[in-house]
C-alpha cells in the first residue's frame, strides 16, 4: 500500500515543502562518481526520505530512490526503542549486508530538520516542530511537514568509504562500530544547528537560587546584617528570584522564526546585502565546542545581525548579553524572547545580584549554549576598537575552571568584526562626541529609526576571526592553570586578575585582524588625509587603489582584512550615492570633496580600520623629515614607538617588526612611490609618488600629535605632580584647542578614552608607571620621546610645544 502511495506523495512533498538552507553545496560534496551512493539517515522518518529524493533527483545528485546492488539507496538507523518484551531482539543497523558482500560504496550521512525550535523538553510548539521529540509519530511528523514546509533545512556529511571503516572483525561488530559513528556524527549536527537541550526559564531560575554559590552569598549576608533589621533567608531568596527574572532569557521558536522571517525583509529593505566571510571553520567547532561569540560593538543592528546570519547559516543562534537599557517595553520581551538576557551596567556593590548573575552565566555555558557579548562593553562612538571591559571575560574565565572539574566539553572565544558602510546611529554618535548626553532608548526611538529605513545604507560585513580556544590561551599565559583550577573562594582566582587585561587585547586583536575595508572607510582615509576634505577623483583613485594594495602588505602571519569588490571607479559612485561625499564638475578635472557634516561623519569610518594601515603610514611618515633612510635607522626611530600605537589601536604586536618594516618598504617600491638607493630608500622623484606618500604618511599624523601632547604635558610639569585623571583631562583639553586652531571638524580627535588608553599604552610598555596618586618616570621616557620628535617637521614641534608652553603658563 505504501509503495502505491510513494509517488503521491513524494509529489505532495516537492509542492509544499521548500529547502532554506543545503550544506555543503551539491557540487561540494565531493562524491566519487565511480562508487555507488547510499544515503543514511538518523531515524526512520518516509517525509525526510521522499525530500531527500526529491533534493538528489532536483541537484543531479545520484539518486535516492529504489536500490542499488539489492540495498536500498535510502537507509536508516534504527530508532531507539523501549523494550517492552523481555527476550525481544533490539533493530539493528542495516548495514550487515553490505559489509559481508564486500561491495565498495560510499555512505552519505543525511540529517533533516524541519524546522529550527532549539531542544526542549516542553511546550506545544516543540509538538509541532521539534525534530527529536519521541512521544508521538507520524501525526507529529505530518504536523511538523505542513508547519515547518517552508522551513527545512538539510545538512549532508562527508561521503564515508566502506572500506574505511571494516577492519577485519566480526560483521556484527563492525556494523555496531559503523552506527556508533554515524550516531556520533548525527549527534555534532544537531547540536550545532539546535544547541543543546534548552531548560525552562523557571527551572532554571530556581536551579540558580538553589545553587551552593548563590545560597553561600545569602548566608554571608545574613549573618552580615544579624544586629539589623534580619534580613531572613526567605526573603533574600525572593530577592534572588526577583534578579533571576530580571536577567534570564527566554529563547522561544515562534520568536526566532517571526525575527528569522521579519529581519530577512529588514536587511532587504535596509541594507544591499550582507557580505559573510570565515564562518566555515566556525561551524566545524560548533558540534563539540562551547562558543563564546565576541564582536565588535558599533551599531545596535549588531545583536540582530549576528543571531540572523547564525540562523541562516545552520548554526544555533547564541544567548545575547544585552543592556539592561534595552530592556523596554516592547523591545525588551522580543529580545528576551530572541535569546537576550540582561545585565546592569555595574552591579560590583550588589553581591547577591553578582552571585545570581554569575550563576545563570555559569549555567548556560555548563549546558553548552552558545553565547555573545560585547567585550567593549558599549558602542564605538569613534569607530575605534574600544579596550575590552573586564567583566564578562573574568566571569567566563572563572566558569571555565569550575567547568574543569567535570571535564565539559572545549570552550572558544570566536572573535567578530562587523563593518557598516552606513550606520543608522550617525547624528547622535556625533552629537555625543560633541558632549551632548547619550539619550535613553525608547519605543518611540524605534519609530522614529523606522522611519529612516529608506535611505541607503550600503552593505554589511560579518568576518569571523580566528577562534580563540580558552586552554589555549591559559596554556601560553598561565602553564600551571590546570594545577589552580581547583582554587575557590573569593580569593582562590587571584592569579586569573592579570590575565583577563590580557585575554582582551588578544580577542580585540583578532577583531581587528579581520577588519574589512569598503569603499566608505576607503574613501574616508584617502579624503581626510588632505587639509581641505578634497582631492582630485584621479588622485582619489590612485590613492584607493594603493590602499587596498598595502592592505596585503602589513603582516605575513594570520588572517588578511577583507576586500571590497568593484574598482576604484565604482567605490566612488557608491560613496556619493550614501551621501557622504560630493562629487564637483571642473574643466580640468573632477574634484571629490566632503563638506564639514560629511567629513565629521566619515571620521568613524576612518577609524574602523586605521589600523590596517598605521604602519604603512607610519613608514611613509619618516620619509617626511629624512628623505633617506635604511632598514636598519628606520627601525630603530620606529620601534619605541610602534608598541605603544599598536596597543592603541589593538594591533597584535608583530613577532618581528623588522621583517614587517621590510615588507612594507618593498610593496611601497612596488608601488612606485620609493626606490632603491645607496643601499637604502628614497621618495621616487615625482610629484604623484611624492603626494600619494604624504597622503599615506598623514593617515597617522592626529595619532602621533596626540601622543606628543600627552607625553610633552607629562614631561613638562613638576616630576610627582600629575595623576592619571589630571594627565588625561589637560591633554584632552589641548588637543580640542588644536583641533579648533587647525579648523579640524573631527570630535574624536580630542576623545577622552583615547588618551586614558595611551596611558595605559604607557604603563604596559614600562615608560610610565603607578606610584600611589601620581605618574612617574624617568630620563628613558625623555630620551624616546625626543629621538621620536624628530618624525615631526620643525613647524609643527614647534605649534605642539607653544600650545603646551601656553597651558603650562595658565596652570
Amino acid at each position: 500500500m505504501l509503495g502505491l502511495l510513494r509517488a503521491p506523495l513524494r509529489r505532495l512533498i516537492a509542492a509544499w515543502t521548500e529547502v532554506r538552507l543545503a550544506e555543503p553545496a551539491p557540487d561540494a560534496l565531493g562524491l566519487d562518481p565511480r562508487l555507488p551512493t547510499l544515503y543514511v539517515l538518523p531515524r526512520p522518518a518516509l517525509s525526510d526520505a521522499l525530500l531527500l529524493e526529491n533534493y538528489t533527483r532536483h541537484h543531479s545528485l545520484p539518486s535516492a530512490e529504489g536500490r542499488e546492488q539489492g540495498t536500498r539507496r535510502c537507509l536508516s538507523l534504527p530508532a531507539r526503542r523501549f523494550r517492552w518484551w523481555p527476550g525481544r531482539p533490539l533493530p539493528v543497523a542495516p548495514f550487515t549486508d553490505l559489509i559481508a558482500a564486500g561491495e565498495e560504496v560510499q555512505l552519505v550521512p543525511v540529517s533533516v530538520f524541519w524546522g529550527r525550535a532549539p531542544g526542549k523538553d516542553f511546550g506545544l510548539w516543540h509538538l509541532l516542530s521539534a525534530d527529536s521529540w519521541q512521544l508521538t509519530g507520524r501525526l507529529r511528523r505530518a504536523l511538523s511537514v505542513l508547519v515547518n514546509g517552508r522551513d527545512v533545512e538539510l545538512h549532508m556529511g562527508a561521503p564515508l568509504r566502506l572500506s574505511e571503516l571494516i577492519d577485519g572483525r566480526d560483521s556484527a561488530l563492525t556494523n555496531r562500530k559503523m552506527a556508533r559513528l554515524l550516531r556520533v556524527h548525527f549527534r555534532r549536527v544537531r547540536t550545532r544547528v539546535l544547541g543543546p537541550d534548552l531548560s525552562h526559564r523557571s527551572t532554571l531560575i530556581r536551579g540558580v537560587v538553589a545553587s551552593p554559590e548563590v545560597r553561600r552569598v545569602i548566608h554571608d549576608i545574613r549573618g552580615a546584617s544579624a544586629g539589623s533589621a534580619g534580613r531572613s533567608d526567605h526573603r533574600l531568596q525572593q530577592r534572588a528570584r526577583r534578579y533571576g527574572n530580571e536577567i534570564a532569557s527566554n529563547m522561544t521558536y515562534p520568536v526566532q522564526r517571526f525575527l528569522a522571517g521579519a529581519l530577512k525583509r529588514l536587511w532587504n529593505r535596509l541594507y544591499d546585502g550582507v557580505d559573510v566571510t570565515g564562518l566555515d571553520r566556525i561551524k566545524a567547532l560548533a558540534g563539540d565546542h562551547t562558543l563564546v561569540y565576541v564582536p565588535c560593538h558599533r551599531s545596535h543592528i549588531d545583536y540582530l545581525l549576528l543571531s540572523y546570519v547564525l540562523y541562516r547559516d545552520g548554526l544555533m543562534p547564541p544567548h545575547i548579553a544585552a543592556g539592561r537599557n534595552l530592556d523596554m517595553p516592547v523591545i525588551g520581551p522580543l529580545l528576551r524572547r530572541g535569546g537576550a538576557f540582561f545585565l546592569r551596567r555595574s552591579f560590583r556593590d550588589n553581591r547577591l545580584y553578582g552571585a545570581v548573575f554569575n550563576e545563570y552565566l555559569h549555567r548556560l555555558l555548563a549546558g553548552g549554549y552558545p553565547m555573545e557579548y560585547f567585550i567593549e562593553g558599549g558602542r564605538s562612538r569613534s569607530g575605534r576598537m574600544l579596550p575590552a571591559r573586564p567583566g564578562m571575560l573574568a566571569m567566563t574565565l572563572r566558569s571555565f575552571l569550575r567547568l574543569q572539574r567535570s571535564g565539559t566539553q572545549p570552550m572558544v572565544f570566536v572573535p567578530v568584526y562587523i563593518g557598516y558602510e552606513r550606520i543608522l546611529e550617525n547624528a547622535s554618535y556625533q552629537r555625543e562626541l560633541e558632549g551632548g548626553r547619550k539619550r535613553k532608548e525608547t519605543p518611540l526611538g524605534l519609530v522614529k529609526v523606522l522611519g529612516r529605513l529608506r535611505d541607503p545604507f550600503g552593505r554589511v560585513s560579518l568576518n569571523f576571526g580566528e577562534p580563540l580556544p580558552v586552554a589555549e590561551f591559559l596554556d601560553a599565559h598561565h602553564p600551571d592553570w590546570q594545577a589552580r583550577s581547583d582554587d575557590n573562594g573569593d580569593t582562590g582566582h587571584a592569579w586569573l586578575k592579570p590575565l583577563v587585561p590580557q585575554l582582551g587585547d588578544v580577542l580585540a586583536s583578532r577583531i581587528n585582524a579581520v577588519a574589512a575595508l569598503n569603499p566608505v572607510n576607503l574613501v574616508a582615509l584617502a579624503l581626510l588625509a588632505t587639509p581641505h576634505r578634497a582631492l582630485e577623483e584621479d588622485t582619489l583613485k590612485a590613492q584607493l587603489a594603493l590602499l587596498v594594495r598595502l592592505a596585503d602588505s602589513v603582516s605575513s602571519e594570520g588572517p588578511h582584512p577583507t576586500r571590497p569588490q568593484g574598482s576604484p571607479q565604482g567605490w566612488i559612485e557608491r560613496v556619493i550615492e550614501l551621501e557622504m561625499i560630493q562629487r564637483r564638475p571642473q574643466a580640468l578635472g573632477d574634484i571629490v570633496l566632503a563638506d564639514s557634516t560629511q567629513a565629521a561623519l566619515l571620521g568613524w569610518y576612518r577609524n574602523n580600520v586605521l589600523h590596517v594601515f598605521a604602519l604603512p603610514a607610519l613608514v611613509a611618515f619618516a620619509f617626511r623629515q629624512t628623505r633617506e633612510r635604511d632598514l636598519d635607522s628606520l627601525h630603530e626611530q620606529l620601534a619605541p614607538l610602534w608598541p605603544t600605537l599598536a596597543r592603541e589601536l589593538s594591533l597584535a604586536r608583530p613577532t618581528n617588526l623588522r621583517e614587517d618594516l621590510a615588507r612594507i618598504l618593498d610593496a611601497l617600491d612596488a608601488a612606485d612611490l620609493l626606490e632603491a638607493s645607496n643601499g637604502g630608500w628614497q621618495p621616487r622623484e615625482c610629484l604623484m609618488a611624492e603626494e600619494r606618500l604624504r597622503l599615506l604618511g598623514q593617515i597617522i599624523q592626529p595619532s602621533l600629535e596626540r601622543n606628543y601632547l600627552l607625553v610633552d604635558v607629562l614631561l613638562g610639569a613638576e616630576p610627582g605632580s600629575l595623576g592619571r585623571e589630571s594627565l588625561c583631562a589637560r591633554a584632552k583639553g589641548l588637543a580640542e584647542r588644536l583641533a579648533l586652531l587647525t579648523g579640524r571638524e573631527a570630535p574624536e580627535f580630542f576623545d577622552g578614552r583615547l588618551f586614558e588608553t595611551l596611558v595605559d599604552s604607557l604603563i604596559a610598555e614600562g615608560w610610565v608607571w603607578q606610584q600611589g596618586d601620581v605618574l612617574a618616570f624617568d630620563d628613558h621616557l625623555r630620551q624616546s620621546a625626543r629621538r621620536v620628535s624628530r618624525l615631526l617637521d620643525p613647524s609643527l614641534r614647534q605649534r605642539l610645544a607653544m600650545l603646551t608652553r601656553h597651558a603650562d603658563t595658565r596652570a
